[in-house]
């Protein structure tokens, strides 16, 4: 039997319009987790991966400003 498939949840929950910060999922997919299919979470959790990765700041705008 396959395992099941965890929710992306890092109980930092702060929405930025309709994504979560802290995982990346949909208002929408957030909902309808515990009813998602084994395809459709893994679906999920790619996709909000990717959108966490366009949503993490540059390492340049995490950086210190210099003060002169």
């Amino acid at each position: 039997m396959a395992k099941e498939i965890e929710s992306p949840c890092v109980s930092v929950c702060r929405l930025q319009g309709e994504l979560c910060v802290g995982c990346g999922r949909s208002l929408e997919e957030i909902r309808h987790w515990k009813a998602m299919k084994r395809p459709e979470k893994m679906a999920t959790v790619k996709r909000a991966d990717q959108r966490l990765k366009k949503m993490a700041p540059t390492s340049k705008a995490m950086a210190p400003t210099e003060q002169t």
